[in-house]
């Protein structure tokens, strides 16, 4: 039986990431695209959302506009993190984890500095059925790939050091696409996990839900859509939240970052914006208790 025989079908939140797969492929056919990714139309396609996506209503105009803002978002990020990920490097870090991996490819598409290590983090059933779209296409990773299969709300930070991460060294963290599907009290634990694992001068990528979010696009959509998963938006303050963890971040707009990438968003803000959809953030040192 052959790979594509075997592969279970993409369901719940991880399908999602065969929808990202999908919008990254036809960023890579544009002339300007901001990032290619060459292995993102095989996923696509493994996952039977190429060469099209399913249809919707003739007349759900909203819906597909919504879906359009989502896509230009996913390039946005994915763009945004690229570049953090490549400072990090740049910084001299070798460790990358990526927690619900997903179908990212960045081990196999961006060029990375000898002896950096990319730790993957998903359930089993994603992880296994993105091993057989890499196996048919003969894909080979340019650092040191390193699968980790367990569940987020399991605990992962154990089966990491077990694969080899060593919290006592810096790591860049990304999330990406992630926390919006897990509700307030699973963002706080995923974070403190991270914050225990890092060490100074580790960074982290996230990407957060803007306020009003769900309520613009999730409230009536489709049964099984990535917005009807939706749970959580970031919170009002996200540069404080990550302080009280020990990071010092940077926010930023989809809109700011489309602008700087050259592709600006043309209609004009429905709210005010606030920062925060895109995060980069840098493990402060831990302070000194004062002595007396």
């Amino acid at each position: 039986m052959t790979d594509g025989q075997e592969r279970v079908r993409p369901s719940g939140v991880w399908a999602t990431a065969v929808g990202v797969a999908r919008v990254r492929a036809l960023e890579s056919e544009r002339e300007n695209a901001l990032f290619r990714d060459p292995l993102a139309r095989a996923f696509a396609a493994a996952g039977g959302l190429w060469p099209s996506s399913p249809p919707l209503p003739d007349d759900d105009e909203a819906a597909r506009l919504r879906r359009l803002a989502v896509s230009f978002s996913i390039v946005i990020r994915t763009k945004f993190l690229d570049d953090l990920v490549r400072q990090a490097c740049a910084s001299g870090i070798r460790q990358v984890v990526l927690l619900g991996a997903g179908m990212d490819s960045r081990a196999f598409r961006m060029d990375w500095p000898e002896g950096t290590r990319l730790f993957e983090v998903d359930t089993a059933v994603p992880l296994d059925f993105k091993a057989s779209v890499l196996r048919q296409e003969r894909a080979v990773a340019r650092c040191e790939r390193i699968t980790v299969a367990v569940d987020l709300r399991e605990d992962w930070p154990a089966a990491l050091a077990a694969a080899g991460h060593d919290a006592a060294v810096p790591t860049v963290w990304i999330a990406e696409g992630l926390l919006i599907y897990l509700p307030q009290d699973a963002v706080e634990l995923l974070l403190a996990r991270i914050s225990t694992q890092s060490a100074p001068g580790s960074r982290m990528g996230l990407t957060l839900g803007s306020p009003g979010v769900i309520e613009r696009f999730a409230t009536d959509a489709a049964p099984g859509s990535a917005a009807s998963l939706w749970v959580s938006e970031m919170p009002d303050d996200p540069v404080a939240w990550l302080a009280g963890h020990g990071w010092e971040a940077d926010t930023h707009t989809l809109r700011e970052r489309a602008a700087a990438y050259g592709r600006p968003i043309s209609t004009p803000p429905q709210r005010q914006e606030q920062p925060g959809g895109l995060v980069s953030a840098v493990r402060r040192a831990p302070t000194s208790p004062l002595q007396h």
